[in-house]
């Protein structure tokens, strides 16, 4: 099916069969990203005794299966800023509609001396290096980009399966989450981990500058990390929906799907 729609004096069509999910499968065992330490998703046949067993290989009728994940450790997921707060806000509360105008870059994360660990490099995206590719510095508020995706390099395939803990893995600049706010972009989206460096002293800065909070909290912000990029995705404009579990929490595994745009 083919739809038209228009944004910022523009008219854009998408077709609903051309699509790219940026969501890594979320698999059993270690066949996923993994990062904070958390123990790999497992599941579980269930059984009632010699009444009931819930796999059709071990001779049930069914497969019924227990499974345990950790959102923020094991894949792609979406959060909001229950994350760092002490109010209970959930994702299921994060949305008024379910498509945006999105923008997605790619960049390499550059070495700065690191702020946190003496004699240590860290490898973070600055604020200047997203303003280059966007070219200018009021882009996506002038275009009205409500989501931004942002794809490192190296776009490697091991990406899909990489084990991040105690690695100091690559992140972003804390200024780029107030001047996202700025620009009124409701959702951030990456491939690395987390926003935040990996060990910070709890400073979370990217989060609370993105979601501005406490001071003034963001309900219809999101980021969403450990997202995977395909290559034949080019930077640009694309239609951006969110395929989420209507679970009550901060943080849920997620499906960010991205259509492709012509402008006409």
């Amino acid at each position: 099916m083919q739809f038209e729609f228009e944004h910022q004096d523009r008219r854009y069509r998408f077709d609903s069969r051309h699509f790219h999910n940026l969501a890594l499968p979320l698999r059993a065992g270690g066949e996923n990203p993994n990062c904070y330490y958390a123990q790999n998703p497992d599941y579980k046949v269930i059984r009632f005794g010699d009444s009931f067993v819930g796999s059709v290989a071990e001779g049930g009728s069914v497969n019924y299966f227990e499974w345990t994940i950790t959102p923020h450790g094991n894949g792609t997921h979406t959060e909001c800023y229950g994350h760092i707060a002490k109010e209970n806000k959930t994702v299921d509360t994060c949305f008024e509609k379910h498509l945006f105008f999105a923008k997605v870059i790619s960049l390499e994360p550059t070495q700065v001396p690191s702020t946190f660990e003496k004699d240590t490099t860290d490898s973070i995206i600055t604020l200047a290096q997203i303003k280059t590719a966007l070219q200018g510095d009021f882009y996506l508020k002038e275009k009205g980009v409500e989501a931004l995706i942002i794809r490192t390099l190296p776009n490697q395939e091991a990406k899909k399966n990489r084990a991040y803990s105690g690695t100091n893995p690559p992140y972003f600049e804390a200024t780029i989450g107030t001047w996202l706010a700025q620009q009124e972009v409701a959702h951030f989206l990456t491939d690395l981990p987390s926003v935040d460096r990996e060990s910070d002293g709890g400073a979370l800065a990217f989060h609370k500058n993105f979601w501005q909070y406490p001071q003034n909290p963001r309900p219809l912000a999101t980021i969403s990390e450990l997202i995977f990029v395909p290559q034949e995705v080019r930077d640009g404009n694309y239609l951006l929906s969110f395929l989420l579990p209507r679970w009550s929490t901060d943080a849920v595994p997620s499906q960010p799907i991205l259509y492709d745009l012509l402008s006409f």
